[in-house]
């Protein structure tokens, strides 16, 4: 039985719900998860192809047995009225038992229906999932997500995208859960009943999968998960804040231990909890119309992100510009890493000759982002001093062409030019779609003085963004940003929600969907907002 819960907050069906999360701690939502027995999470779909896909679920026996066997079923129908087997799968407590099978001999652009089948007779919830096209498409529906910090707010994007039924897949761009604990968040901007578990900052292997299954608890990323194929890549916060191959900004190895454990075990639970295989990064053909890109650029090859502030504190009026002209244009600096790189530019020179549009899916912006001048006047009264001097230094480092945040991609410009010129000389219509900053953004990509592309970058489904530091019009500072940035054609400061990109033959159009409030449930609409880019253009259009 899928998990539910009623008005009061009480547990129905597999044992484990979202009753815990309507108290203020994680203790009792962590009791309720090591007790769990059944179907405890519902049923999830991923790497989709033109003939098969890969088909996730958890399910925990009662006690006394070491691992389990289950059989997965697919259908044309709901009802399963011609069941087709589609194999079994073993799961056991060495991997959290969750299970992930992959059914191969699936008809080309069909909807399934699938189930999965215990031993002692008990179904899994239904999904519903949908294979890749072949040969011309017409159109393509994907939904972009990114940033779901629970206890800021309700996932009222993914349950708004669930009930939806002209959408094809879900693309997430990382950021799906967070690493934080419960101190750490900030009690006027999270709101009431929605408590993690663990409630401190998660670092072990046993950590990050019951922070997974707090997450997966919620019945809008349950259902999200049930009714469509879901793409994801992680960003940073599926391990720690602004990670990289050796560290991270938040992981301190003389208190929180070797790096390379921590990031062993959140890779391990993320492959886990996911519907998604252990490959690195894919492909994804669909049809002649498009490829989309699944891309890995914070665990397994990024190289640390640059340290400007020693070149702020700095007395020598030239440390901004040496920083600029040295280290920062280094070409060993690197989001992907040579082997990826190389397959991505690759993949790109074959795949647009082949394919009408060439999707990339990101971790992080790609598009470039300096802090507008007038950034410090857009300061909520009462700011602290420490965050005027932090805005007062990106306008520093603005005047010399430097970056907002080093931790993208235009913190390592010899990185992204590679990438950017790859697709150049593929002569690809390159889409990328990107996430992480909360807010939402549009740009025209240049490399050389050339276009090269365009980016959609989505705002986060619960994560706050810029305008909590800004007492200002969002629209005041959605349109200085634009200004400053000769690559950005339009940007919202300001609301939650997702993307949804329509593919065709000849354009590409975002679209930008803000909910009305993150702090109830609540799958209404506040706006939206349409850009596109013709095939060939390379630039975007209102």
């Amino acid at each position: 039985m899928a998990l539910m819960i009623n008005r009061r907050g009480l547990v129905l069906g597999a044992g484990l719900g979202l009753g815990a999360l309507l108290v203020p701690g994680g203790q009792a939502l962590a009791a309720q998860m090591l007790g769990a027995q059944g179907f405890t999470h519902s049923v999830a779909s991923g790497e989709p192809a033109a003939d098969s896909m890969l088909l996730w679920t958890r399910y925990v026996p009662r006690g006394g047995v070491d691992s389990v066997r289950l059989e997965a079923e697919v259908s044309l129908d709901a009802e399963f009225s011609r069941p087709i087997p589609a194999g079994t799968i073993r799961t056991g407590g060495y991997r959290d038992w969750t299970a992930k099978i992959t059914v191969d001999g699936l008809r080309p652009g069909t909807v399934y229906y699938y189930r999965f089948i215990a031993p002692d007779g008990s179904k899994s919830p239904v999904g519903r999932t949908k294979t890749l096209p072949v040969g011309h498409v017409r159109s393509f529906g994907l939904a972009v997500f990114s940033c779901s910090n629970l206890p800021y707010g309700r996932f009222n994007a993914y349950g708004h995208a669930a009930a939806r039924d002209d959408l094809d897949l879900w693309l997430h761009v990382g950021d799906y859960i967070y690493e934080n604990g419960t101190a750490t968040v900030n009690p006027d901007k999270s709101i009431a009943g929605r408590g993690l578990a663990p409630d401190h900052e998660i670092l072990a292997l046993a950590d990050y999968r019951m922070r997974y299954a707090c997450y997966r608890a919620d019945p809008d990323l349950q259902r999200l998960h049930q009714v469509a194929p879901m793409v994801a890549l992680w960003d940073d916060h599926e391990s720690a804040n602004d990670s990289w191959e050796g560290g991270a900004a938040n992981h301190q190895p003389a208190t929180e231990g070797d790096w390379n454990i921590r990031r062993a075990a959140a890779v391990q639970v993320y492959r886990e909890w996911m519907p998604v295989s252990d490959e690195p990064w894919k492909a994804y053909p669909i049809g002649t119309l498009a490829t989309l890109y699944r891309t890995e650029s914070r665990l397994l090859a990024r190289t640390q992100p640059l340290d400007i502030n020693a070149a702020f504190k700095s007395g020598d009026a030239n440390a901004l510009s040496a920083f600029r002209d040295g280290p920062w244009r280094d070409p060993s600096l690197t989001m992907l890493g040579t082997t990826q790189e190389s397959w991505l530019a690759h993949a790109l020179r074959a795949n647009a000759r082949t394919t009408a549009w060439q999707l990339v899916g990101m971790g992080t912006i790609i598009g470039r982002t300096v802090m507008p001048r007038e950034i410090v006047d857009w300061l909520k009264p009462g700011t602290k001093k420490s965050t005027v001097d932090r805005y007062r230094d990106g306008i520093r480092a603005a005047a010399q062409g430097l970056p907002m945040w080093m931790d993208r991609w235009d913190g390592y410009p010899a990185a992204r030019a590679r990438l950017l010129q790859a697709a150049q000389r593929a002569d690809a219509d390159l889409v990328m779609l990107a996430g992480d900053s909360h807010n939402a953004w549009a740009y025209s990509l240049v490399e050389g003085g050339k276009p090269a592309g365009v980016e959609f970058a989505g705002q986060a489904v619960t994560s706050g963004g810029i305008e909590g530091d800004l007492g200002v019009d969002p629209a005041v500072s959605a349109a200085g940003f634009v200004a400053a940035n000769p690559e950005l054609d339009w940007a919202d400061t300001s609301r939650r929600g997702y993307m949804m990109v329509d593919v065709t033959p000849r354009r590409v159009t975002g679209n930008w969907l803000f909910l009305r409030t993150t702090q109830e449930r609540d799958l209404a609409l506040s706006g939206t907002h349409r850009m596109h880019v013709e095939r060939g253009r390379r630039v975007l259009a209102a």
